[in-house]
């Protein structure tokens, strides 16, 4: 009895031995598992990590939100720091050099040219000759009126005849002419007179040139009495 007693004694501690041991080999896998580790370095917020490929590994950056993908420049500027607005120093030169190539008065010599008659008109061309040592341009209708030896004028002012201004380029001792011309006065039975003169205005100038006249009778008054003007071509009209 005494033996069996020892043996069941026995048994109950190896069981209770095995007991422990099994359960502190299964407490015993995960050593810590309990107790968070510390990592050394910053979590960054999700949206400013590498976005990583799960299939290539690769890893594509993701700009934080709010800044340009690339771009060192804040958003509404921009790289470029010239100021906008702002002239060269030295200024527009082809505008603040222009000057006007028109022929003025005192660089242009008048005439007026031979009659050329027809059909009981009367038509004579005013010439004007650039006398300077300048290339300059007419364009337009010439000025004009008969005046007596005292000065008086003569007549009405001419009236101008349909016609496209064009601009005539005269270099120095080129010519340009507009025609004068008038109903013939023994035709149209329109009271006259003789000039002394023809006043001749350059276009846009407003000096006259003093040209003599040696043709005789115009109309002054009275039925087809008109004087009419045309506008500058090249040459002299002859």
């Amino acid at each position: 009895m005494a033996y069996t007693s020892q043996s069941l004694h026995r048994a109950a501690v190896l069981g209770s031995a095995v007991a422990v041991l099994g359960l502190l080999s299964a407490c015993g896998g995960d050593t810590g598992s309990g107790a968070p580790q510390k990592v050394p370095g910053n979590a960054s917020p999700a949206s400013d990590v590498s976005d990583v490929s799960a299939d290539s590994g690769s890893t594509t950056a993701v700009a934080p939100s709010g800044a340009p993908s690339g771009s060192s420049a804040p958003s509404g500027t921009s790289a470029s720091t010239k100021p906008a607005g702002r002239a060269s120093a030295g200024g527009d030169t082809a505008t603040t050099n222009a000057t006007s190539t028109r022929c003025h008065t005192s660089e242009l010599r008048a005439a007026v040219g031979r009659n050329n008659p027809g059909a009981g008109q009367e038509n004579f061309p005013i010439v004007l000759t650039n006398k300077s040592v300048r290339t300059c341009t007419l364009h337009g209708y010439p000025g004009a009126a008969f005046v007596n030896a005292s000065g008086s004028r003569l007549g009405p002012d001419p009236k101008r005849s349909p016609g496209k201004p064009a601009t005539v380029t005269l270099r120095p001792g080129q010519s340009a002419w507009a025609g004068l011309s008038f109903s013939n006065p023994e035709v149209s039975g329109a009271k006259t007179a003789t000039p002394a003169a023809l006043l001749v205005t350059p276009p846009d100038e407003r000096d006259q040139l003093k040209v003599k006249w040696t043709a005789g009778p115009v109309p002054v008054s009275g039925n087809s009495s008109s004087v009419f003007l045309t506008v500058f071509s090249p040459g002299t009209g002859a």
